[in-house]
């Protein structure tokens, strides 16, 4: 059999797995205090995808500038074999989640945070992991973007009841970085400016007009910041990964089991134990996901 051959079915059998694991991206995002670019970075895909929309903004740019063989050239550095079936996977979690974790995040509150507080939690293994030795400067930056981070999801949550389409577009501008940077939800931002109810309503009820608004400010957004990203990510790695791990670890104040709705934290409540549990199972949901990947990805390098 030709290499060539090889390399396509091992495309053709990897399809459904970055489809799930866009389904995974897709969800934590409609999760106020999960970040999809955590999941992104857990599920292996985190640097595929931003060099990937790197690439991709790259190419649309040199071609809106009359520099057609420079874009082809860019072009073909997208990874569109997994870009395909990640963005199907995450629509399509999208659209589910807004209709079934809306009323599962209203009637029991506490156990889907304690879920995603273990989700988040074993989570932090990733990014502290890759950035190897942690030195001082490391251990500062972490710090800092925890407090940081810890103070941003303590804020009270605004209300907007019909928001201006310019708003929206603002908004989503600023959400979608939160997409690509793990540790940050960009639903929690869209939940602290008031426009989380909003835009899940806009999901449900194909409010085009205020979809199409949202879509136009996250192209935006993810044109200004995932350039920025990547080049960190190229040439200070570890700083960035230990703000990332920094980020991840204070957004867990989002995620206390016990709070009000203003975000006061709560002392835990006689359900203490059955909490437990469920943040048991986020970590351990999480460590089977690490697991897995480890097995597929050394599977493909035997191939």
């Amino acid at each position: 059999m030709s290499t060539h051959t090889v390399e396509a079915d091992a495309r053709k059998r990897a399809a459904p797995l970055h489809a799930v694991r866009g389904a995974l991206i897709g969800a934590a995002e409609v999760v106020p205090g999960v970040s999809g670019g955590t999941v992104a970075l857990v599920v292996g895909l985190y640097g595929t995808l931003i060099g990937s929309a790197s690439q991709l903004l790259t190419a649309l740019r040199l071609l809106l500038t009359g520099r057609r063989d420079e874009a082809a050239e860019a072009h073909s550095h997208v990874r569109w074999v997994v870009l395909v079936p990640v963005g199907l996977g995450m629509v399509t979690a999208l659209v589910i989640g807004a209709r079934v974790l809306e009323p599962v995040l209203e009637e029991h509150p506490v156990g889907s945070r304690a879920v995603f507080a273990g989700l988040i939690l074993a989570s932090l293994v990733v990014p502290f992991r890759m950035v190897g030795r942690w030195g001082a400067r490391e251990v500062l930056l972490g710090v800092t973007a925890a407090a940081a981070a810890a103070v941003l999801t303590g804020l009270p949550p605004g209300t907007v009841a019909d928001p201006p389409l310019p708003v929206v577009s603002v908004a989503a501008a600023v959400a979608v970085c939160a997409l690509v940077l793990p540790g940050v939800s960009g639903s929690f931002l869209l939940l602290t400016v008031g426009l989380y109810a909003p835009t899940l309503a806009a999901v449900n009820d194909r409010d085009l007009a205020y979809l199409g608004a949202f879509a136009l400010g996250a192209l935006v957004g993810l044109s200004a910041f995932v350039k920025l990203l990547q080049y960190l990510l190229t040439t200070h790695p570890k700083v960035t990964l230990a703000v990332m791990t920094g980020l991840m670890a204070g957004s867990l104040r989002a995620l206390w089991p016990w709070q009000d709705e203003d975000r006061t934290l709560l002392a835990p409540g006689p359900d203490l134990w059955s909490v437990l549990g469920l943040v048991v199972l986020g970590v351990v949901t999480v460590f089977v996901l690490l697991a897995v990947e480890h097995r597929i990805t050394a599977r493909q390098r035997e191939l």
